[in-house]
């Protein structure tokens, strides 16, 4: 051996003894052995949630918006008031019919004193049956304009009312179709919302599968973006098939405590489908490595090794 050679082998035989005491010195690994255990046999499909009331409110009358109270993000309690119309052309509609009425209601007394005077003056002979018919004619027809004003009155109130819209149920604003100061016309949406407390996820299963889910006792999402396994809480298969992917939609509920997740989020929905006898490991055994997920194993010469 070189003097080169007899000046490198010095150190790495001094790390090797270090290495070795250190090792004699470390405390024993925590270990647990595997085990064959009758387990739920699941069956994974991709799925996405979705809210189960989700609506957008919309215009039912015309006139500019003068009042937006909230934004997206915004939540937003049942029976509160999220935007406002101008009802001033609206307010006018009402007044002109409301006289109308008034005016209806005054024709119709005037015609009913004249119906009446025409009874007694009929009772005693002193008009004709035709002027009788007539003046019970003109009463119906009295009563009939007052009817229709007063309808119409009470369409122009309800008009009037379509101008403050209100929260149909508690939720949160997920788009804000338009600005302060746009028009609004019938049927023009302004706010879409959801109900955050009433979420469910929609898994799209293929045919050859349906038959096992349909049947499946339980079922449990996995939801990625918050690290969380969350138990369904009913299974529903929709009645129909897509003819192109040859799969099924198949809706499942979750519970109201689940926070943190929003419509359009991806999930995964596991299906138990049977019982198995499978070797399972603890699940605090499991490491991730980037692509990789596996678990260190323990050899019978002592040796730990990572296997995927």
């Amino acid at each position: 051996m070189s003097a080169m050679s007899r000046g490198l082998s010095r150190p790495l035989l001094a790390i090797a003894m270090v290495v070795h005491a250190a090792a004699s010195h470390a405390e024993p690994l925590a270990t647990a052995e595997v085990q064959y255990r009758e387990v739920d046999v699941t069956y994974a499909a991709e799925a996405v949630v979705e809210a189960t009331r989700q609506s957008t409110v919309s215009a039912q009358t015309t006139g500019r918006i003068v009042e937006l109270r909230y934004d997206v993000g915004d939540v937003v309690q049942k029976g509160q008031v999220i935007a406002r119309i101008d009802q001033t052309e609206l307010a006018q509609v009402v007044a002109g019919s409301e006289a109308q009425v008034a005016q209806a209601k005054a024709a119709y007394e005037n015609t009913r004193v004249e119906a009446e005077r025409t009874r007694d003056l009929a009772r005693q002979k002193f008009v004709s049956q035709a002027a009788l018919d007539r003046a019970e004619a003109a009463l119906r027809i009295a009563a009939a304009q007052l009817k229709a004003a007063k309808a119409g009155a009470g369409q122009a109130t309800t008009s009037r009312g379509y101008t403050t819209i209100i929260a149909p149920y508690t939720g949160v604003v997920s788009a804000r179709h338009v600005e302060l100061g746009e028009m609004a016309a019938p049927g023009k949406p302004l706010l879409t919302g959801f109900d955050p407390a009433d979420l469910r996820v929609v898994a799209t299963v293929p045919q050859y599968k349906i038959g096992e889910v349909r049947t499946s006792p339980r079922a449990s999402v996995e939801i990625p973006s918050i690290g969380r396994m969350v138990p369904g809480a009913s299974i529903t298969v929709l009645p129909a098939a897509d003819a192109r992917s040859h799969s099924t939609l198949v809706r499942i509920d979750l519970p109201h405590d689940v926070r943190g997740i929003t419509p359009g989020v991806y999930a995964r929905a596991h299906f138990t489908v049977g019982r198995g006898r499978k070797l399972v490991v603890p699940t605090r055994a499991v490491i991730h490595r980037s692509e990789v997920t596996g678990v260190y194993v323990v050899s019978p010469d002592g040796r730990v090794s990572l296997r995927q």
